[in-house]
């Protein structure tokens, strides 16, 4: 007949019958090489996400750096066409009202943009040449295997 546990007489410690109290019971937990199988698959499922996170990132900063030289060639565009000349400097958008402040370049973290002057020639005023275009300050290459400074 099998009982359940028994209290020891003298220490009043509980034991199983036929157990030597002596004698360490089985702890409960996991082995070595179950940890290690467990940190295997975590090294290796890092080795795939970190990657993929890098490029998601990159790509979105990819994708604020296109919308963000849309905005300015618009604005520059549109301040152009209202005031029938280009402006001068970047901060004569922000001061006529057609931007907030100047967005900032996304690969450089900086609001530092290189502009492009247009020829006197080509110049509705002759006498003052404004800005025509905009680019990236950054000359690192796009995953596209482009410069940034060329978009």
């Amino acid at each position: 007949m099998l009982s359940g546990p028994r209290r020891r007489a003298s220490t009043g410690i509980l034991e199983l019958k036929g157990r030597n109290p002596r004698t360490p019971c089985h702890t409960r937990g996991f082995t070595l090489l179950e940890l290690m199988i467990v940190m295997s698959i975590i090294m290796i499922l890092m080795a795939v996400a970190v990657p993929v996170y890098n490029q998601s990132i990159v790509q979105a900063r990819e994708s604020v750096l296109r919308a963000n030289l849309s905005t300015l060639r618009n604005v520059i565009s549109q301040y152009t066409l209202d005031k029938q000349k280009a402006p001068q400097s970047l901060d004569d958008l922000v001061t006529a009202g057609y931007l907030r402040q100047i967005p900032i370049d996304p690969m450089t973290r900086q609001a530092n943009w290189e502009v492009a002057q247009e020829d006197v020639m080509m110049a509705v005023d002759q006498q003052d040449p404004g800005i025509t275009d905009v680019h990236s300050a950054s000359n690192a290459t796009a995953s596209d295997g482009t410069a940034y400074s060329s978009w």
